[in-house]
């Protein structure tokens, strides 16, 4: 299975099974997509035969002489492997669903309020369908012990301190990391610790024990203030860009611009997204994020699919404007343009991606246990609860055989060993099934990797 584009004058043909890139001239490229559809039908691997077949399947512009030795070529990249190669997972799919799972990372809602009123937000302004509250220390201590009784010999765990707004509950946040690192020599454990916060509260304070315990902070603002301001203001209307800046320029410059990113949100309000990604490049930042919002359709924010041709020439913007970042030696690293064409996930990763209901769980402030995030407070995928531990092992059964062979969408996509299937939260709200795909996220993702690919297509020159 191949997948072949053109994008900022590169010819690429990306081998899906094998994950192997190749930058080729017009003929090659021309002949690949006829070639592997004569194998298909039976065409000997024989480049006297092939040439033959694909003189008559089409009318190129080639000599039979040109033809042939680019034939060679392809037939000796099918000879190493990296071209028209097998599909070697999906053999295993029986294994993989039968595996044993062990919980590795924890989503702490440490606080279910927020002190902005963000206009998408999923979770409500931190309601998250339900009640305001915060995690006291003594809820936070059971999820880390269960954390620590279900990541079998695991040694590294993750927790992420999450909202709402974490900050909000300071205290107890600082109080769980006390405690965690108290857990780490007698259980043989070893925690990294996250944290995401719209920084209205970030301070020195703040910033001292981040920089000393936390592995990542992610910082949410959505880049210029108009754009920023229009949907992360506070409740009374206010925008909140001026406050948060200086702050997280100053925390990204403490971190030596690594371990962190600003996180942002791109809407139907600003389809120019990549002007708001430069933004946050010309003001220092060097780890970026900027993502697509996932809305119902009715928001007048939302995304739709007559959108996408615009979205997509964004993204090539992008592309084009960090190629020429880095060229100039002021790099910056755009989330979703990163992928690793070397090494790359595991398998297990590959193929169902987060771990979400198997490997990562959500905790509320009041100790219930969740598939992940964005699941929280759809009582359907309640899971149990710290003290209890799993007791609806069947939703964790649910979740473990969700993978890219489960969804008929994504057997044939070019992309599933680079989503891993993509976000079951967005398949389930959307189609009401998480072995289903959010389709216009799906689109989004496919222009995303090819962007990714290019440059680093153009780098390898």
């Amino acid at each position: 299975m191949i997948h072949q584009y053109k994008n900022n004058g590169y010819n690429i043909v990306l081998d899906v099974n094998s994950g192997a890139v190749h930058v080729v001239d017009d003929i090659v490229y021309d002949l690949m997509k006829i070639v592997e559809k004569l194998l298909e039908e039976g065409v000997p691997e024989d480049v006297n035969a092939l040439t033959r077949a694909a003189l008559n399947e089409e009318i190129l512009p080639y000599e039979e002489e040109e033809m042939k030795e680019a034939l060679e070529e392809i037939l000796a990249l099918t000879a190493e492997g990296i071209l028209y190669a097998p599909d070697i997972y999906e053999k295993y799919i029986g294994d993989f669903k039968n595996r044993e799972t062990v919980v590795k990372a924890l989503c702490l809602h440490i606080a279910h309020d927020c002190n902005l009123a963000c206009k998408y937000c999923f979770a409500e302004e931190g309601e998250y369908h339900g009640r305001r509250a915060l995690m006291s220390f003594e809820t936070g201590k059971k999820a880390l012990d269960f954390l620590v009784a279900n990541s079998g010999n695991r040694i590294n765990l993750e927790v992420d301190f999450f909202g709402g707004e974490p900050l909000m509950n300071w205290q107890v946040v600082k109080d769980l990391v006390t405690y965690g690192r108290s857990l780490e020599e007698a259980n043989h454990k070893k925690f990294r610790f996250t944290l995401t916060t719209n920084g209205v509260l970030l301070n020195d304070e703040v910033m001292e024990l981040v920089n000393k315990e936390m592995s990542n902070v992610v910082l949410s603002i959505d880049g210029r203030k108009s754009t920023n301001d229009k949907m992360r203001p506070h409740r009374g209307g206010q925008g909140s860009y001026e406050e948060i800046v200086p702050k997280f320029k100053k925390l990204a410059q403490s971190r030596e611009q690594m371990n962190y990113y600003v996180r942002g949100t791109f809407t139907r309000n600003n389809q120019d997204f990549s002007e708001d990604v430069a933004h946050l490049a010309d003001l220092g930042f060097e780890q970026i994020s900027v993502e697509p919002v996932v809305a119902k359709p009715d928001e007048d924010y939302a995304l739709r699919e007559e959108d996408l041709d615009r979205l997509f020439a964004e993204y090539d913007k992008l592309a084009l404007d960090l190629l020429e970042r880095r060229r100039a030696g002021k790099p910056v690293n755009f989330f979703h343009f990163m992928v690793d064409l070397e090494g790359g996930p595991c398998v297990a990763k590959r193929l169902s991606g987060c771990g979400s209901g198997t490997e990562y769980l959500a905790v509320t402030p009041w100790g219930d246990l969740y598939p992940c995030h964005q699941f929280v407070g759809q009582e359907e995928f309640l899971m149990g609860n710290v003290d209890e531990g799993v007791v609806r092992t069947d939703i964790k059964e649910e979740f473990k055989t969700c993978n890219v062979y489960s969804k008929d969408k994504c057997k044939e996509c070019f992309a599933k060993f680079y989503c891993s299937g993509g976000c079951a939260a967005n398949s389930y709200n959307f189609k009401g099934d998480i072995n289903d795909v959010y389709d216009l996220g799906c689109e989004l993702q496919r222009k995303r990797i090819e962007c990714a690919i290019m440059i680093k297509a153009a780098l390898a020159e």
